[in-house]
């Protein structure tokens, strides 16, 4: 079940450019980041900070959960772990690229941890390799990432 915070901010973004839910073509999908409390939390706080701008998502993911892939021009409402909205974002790039061909430019823009490849590379490692466990597959240096940048429309 939805929060209510996350109807909320919903029609208050969309009251700030002066449409309503019965007026508007937009749509949203609500979610949190990674798959455990901490992180999820943590990497909210980065998007609200204005360091997170991308998010990296193991692409066979998508079609295993049977999933539309996110396109340009989709909104998200960012939750923390709890399910509360935290803000809005918009799909501005999307690249789906082997594991080994994420670059360097877009593990910076991802803002997490230090912000360098090497440190990309082992974070979503580990939590690529757990989904594609979950999945009954190996990881590997070829599985595809969906690589989407986004920038923050509300608050």
């Amino acid at each position: 079940m939805e929060d209510a915070s996350v109807k909320k901010m919903w029609q208050d973004y969309l009251l700030s450019l002066g449409e309503t839910a019965e007026n508007t073509s937009k749509k949203y999908s609500a979610w949190y980041f990674c798959d455990n409390e901490e992180d999820a939390d943590e990497l909210a706080d980065l998007v609200i900070a204005g360091i997170k701008r991308a998010t990296a998502s193991l692409y066979l993911a998508y079609e295993s959960e049977g999933e539309v892939l996110p396109t340009v021009g989709d909104h998200s409402i960012v939750t923390n772990w709890a399910g509360v909205a935290q803000c809005i974002i918009k799909t501005i790039k999307l690249n789906v690229v082997p594991f080994s061909d994420v670059s360097e430019a877009f593990a910076a823009t991802e803002g997490e941890g230090d912000k360098s490849l090497a440190y990309w590379r082992t974070a979503h490692w580990h939590y690529f390799s757990r989904e594609m466990k979950e999945l009954g597959r190996e990881p590997s240096e070829e599985m595809l990432v969906l690589c989407e940048e986004f920038v923050v429309v509300f608050p």
